[in-house]
């Protein structure tokens, strides 16, 4: 079955001094496994619900919110629209 997931820009609190760390583990996960990726662009909230092979990737509520407020289509999408999120 094929869905579509209809998203309203959050206004977002992003805090400038924040190094993101957590966001490295999520992309480095979602790099080296393809059903954990498949998941982070399908189902974002789940995907960081469930973490990598039980490991929680120590986002701030933030970077939660930026992960799960995006509507990317691959990974390279998904990183550019992280970037630019927290760039602006």
């Amino acid at each position: 079955m094929i869905t579509s997931r209809t998203f309203t820009k959050l206004p977002l609190k992003i805090d400038p001094e924040d190094t993101h760390s957590g966001l490295s583990g999520l992309f480095a996960a979602a790099t080296v496994s393809q059903s954990f990726r498949e998941m982070l662009l399908s189902n974002p909230e789940k995907a960081l619900r469930q973490g990598y092979l039980g490991k929680d990737f120590g986002l701030s509520q933030a970077d939660t919110d930026l992960i799960i407020s995006l509507n990317a289509k691959s990974l390279p999408d998904l990183a550019k629209q992280v970037v630019q999120t927290l760039r602006s």
